[in-house]
C-alpha cells in the first residue's frame, strides 16, 4: 500500500512539474515591447475584383490599428491583413489570448501552416468602443479554402508560418479594430 502511495505521489509530482516547466506564454503581438510590428501585408478582395480598402499602422497608443472599408460590389466582401511568423516556439500551447478595441464587427483570427492550403480560422466578436480579452481555443480553429469550410489536415500550432485578421461575411461598411497584443498560452 505504501508503494502506491509513493507512486502516486510521484506521478502528481511530475505532473505539476512538466505543467510549470512547459506551460507557454509567448507574446506574438505586442506593440508596445516592438513584438509583431513588422513585416504586415494587406490582402484585400481586390485580388478576386471587389473593391474593398484597408490599411494597418501603429497608433498614437503603440497599437496596431487595422481599418478600412468592406464593399459587397463587383463579388467583394473582405479585408484583411496578415504577417508571417514562425510559430515552433508554440508547440504545446493550447490557446490564443486577444486584446482588442473594436466596432461591434466579427473579425476572423486566422492562421497559415507549413505545408497546408487551408487557413486556420476562428470567429471573435468585438463590441463597440470597448477593450475585450478574447480566448480562443486552438479546437476552435477550423480548415478554410477562399472562405469555405473543408477537410485538411489537422492544425499544428509549431507549424505556423503566417497570422492574420480578416473582417468578411458580408458584413459591409467601414472598419476598424485596434489590437493591444496576441498571446500564445
Amino acid at each position: 500500500m505504501l508503494y502506491k502511495r509513493r507512486n502516486y505521489i510521484f506521478i502528481l509530482i511530475s505532473l505539476l512539474f512538466n505543467t510549470f516547466i512547459f506551460a507557454q506564454n509567448v507574446t506574438i503581438i505586442k506593440p508596445s515591447e516592438n513584438i509583431g510590428i513588422d513585416n504586415w501585408n494587406i490582402v484585400n478582395d481586390g485580388v478576386m475584383g471587389g473593391i474593398s480598402q484597408s490599411s494597418i499602422y501603429l497608433n498614437e497608443t503603440n497599437n496596431i490599428k487595422f481599418v478600412g472599408n468592406v464593399s459587397l460590389e463587383n463579388n467583394g466582401g473582405f479585408a484583411s491583413c496578415r504577417m508571417g511568423y514562425n510559430g515552433s516556439q508554440l508547440k504545446g500551447s493550447t490557446k490564443f489570448l486577444l486584446r482588442v478595441k473594436g466596432d461591434g464587427n466579427i473579425y476572423k483570427l486566422r492562421f497559415r501552416m507549413n505545408g497546408s492550403y487551408a487557413n486556420y480560422s476562428a470567429d471573435f466578436s468585438t463590441i463597440k468602443d470597448e477593450w475585450v480579452d478574447i480566448e480562443i481555443p486552438i479546437e476552435d480553429f477550423k480548415p478554410y479554402y477562399f472562405g469555405r469550410k473543408i477537410r485538411a489536415p489537422r492544425f499544428k500550432i509549431h507549424k505556423i508560418n503566417s497570422i492574420g485578421i480578416l473582417i468578411s461575411d458580408k458584413q459591409s461598411g467601414s472598419f476598424s479594430l485596434e489590437v493591444e497584443h496576441l498571446k500564445a498560452l
